[in-house]
């Protein structure tokens, strides 16, 4: 039911035909929750979403553990399906592990004419039928929203811990291309098999240089806080330990590259027009800020992921990504960064939390005002 998920209906033909051609059987071994946080906020439903996560790693290694597969894709793109679907994974990590996404739906009204709206019916001055036809504008079409929330987040995630193939992350759905990429994933993960020569259990591409680099590519992103805990838990089922300390020292280190809405006015669409994933990536290496050797499931280490995704007659080909931004306004090299400044790790008497300051106007950092205190 959710724009993100629709494009999956015809997965399984794609998979089955592309497994078929290479001499192999596919089948669907089971179905997890997707709940959208988006569309359960205000809802009874909202207390069970990060709840899903556990059903959906339960739900997933439940139907491997028939021990019938030789390899494994997951499709799933939103909050906390992915997460859920790496703890899986994790779980039976003997298997190969191939990631599939679907794609974010092409741009639709700009998130300016969006935010205006929202802010104006806010105050009053707009309609909820005005209301509703900008939300319908905006997201009107099969496919990831285009913010970068935790949806695309987890998707930057993948690609950069080497589970998804280079530059598939942000390819609209139904296109050549996107179809393109989903048949030669199917077809990488039979690859990968112990049947073969390039036997590369999941459990040998998720190890620490695999973590990192995900995490340094979701701080110079500006990506979702809510993979702190996600990705504690993704790396704790594969008995790697995080901490946030851990995603703290990280950002000290890292540069924000990014301008992506909320964190900027740009969508996923136009990061990806920009230079997208493949130039991120050569930036980071560039920065020595990446593990250029950690392994992939294409069959290489994460230097090729420097690359994108193209149809050359009809057949999917890959070439260097831009060595410059074409819209530095959206995307940076590491040399040029928008700013300096991360993730930060708030200690004191309540707790720990963590607060993203590159999210955060410098103006807006230090706030004075009144405070109440209470005595426990």
């Amino acid at each position: 039911m959710l724009s993100a998920h629709q494009p999956y209906e015809r997965f399984p033909a794609l998979i089955k035909k592309a497994a078929h051609e290479a001499g192999a059987v596919a089948q669907v071994a089971g179905g997890v929750p997707a709940m959208c946080d988006g569309i359960t906020q205000g809802r009874a439903g909202m207390e069970l979403s990060l709840f899903s996560r556990d059903v959906i790693a339960m739900s997933a290694a439940i139907a491997l553990s028939h021990d019938m597969f030789d390899a494994v894709v997951f499709l799933g793109i939103c909050d906390k399906i992915v997460p859920g679907l790496v703890i899986a994974a994790q779980a039976f990590g003997h298997l190969p592990a191939v990631f599939i996404p679907a794609g974010p739906m092409p741009s639709g009204l700009s998130n300016q004419e969006k935010a205006k709206l929202r802010q104006l019916y806010a105050e009053g001055k707009a309609t909820r039928e005005d209301l509703l036809e900008t939300e319908a504008a905006s997201y009107h079409s099969p496919g990831t929203c285009t913010f970068y929330g935790t949806a695309n987040s987890n998707q930057m995630l993948m690609e950069a811990m080497g589970l998804h193939l280079p530059g598939s992350s942000f390819v609209n759905p139904n296109t050549p291309l996107r179809d393109a990429l989903t048949a030669a994933a199917a077809q990488r993960a039979l690859a990968l098999t112990a049947l073969g020569n390039d036997y590369t259990p999941v459990a040998s591409v998720l190890d620490e240089r695999a973590f990192v680099n995900g995490i340094v590519t979701l701080h110079a992103t500006g990506g979702s806080t809510n993979h702190v805990i996600h990705l504690i838990a993704m790396a704790r089922a594969g008995g790697i330990i995080l901490t946030l300390d851990d995603f703290a020292d990280l950002s000290k280190a890292v540069p924000l590259l990014t301008r992506i809405y909320p964190n900027g006015t740009a969508d996923v669409n136009h990061f990806t027009a920009a230079g997208g994933t493949g130039f991120l990536i050569r930036s980071l290496l560039g920065a020595g800020l990446l593990h250029p050797g950690a392994k992939t499931v294409a069959g290489c280490t994460l230097e090729f992921y420097a690359q994108e995704p193209y149809l050359d007659g009809g057949k999917l080909a890959f070439r260097a990504a831009p060595s410059l931004s074409l819209d530095e306004s959206v995307l940076r090299p590491a040399a040029n960064p928008f700013s300096r400044d991360g993730l930060k790790v708030l200690d004191g008497n309540l707790g720990r939390a963590v607060i993203k300051i590159s999210a955060v106007a410098p103006g807006h950092r230090k706030v004075r005002a009144r405070a109440r205190v209470f005595h426990a």
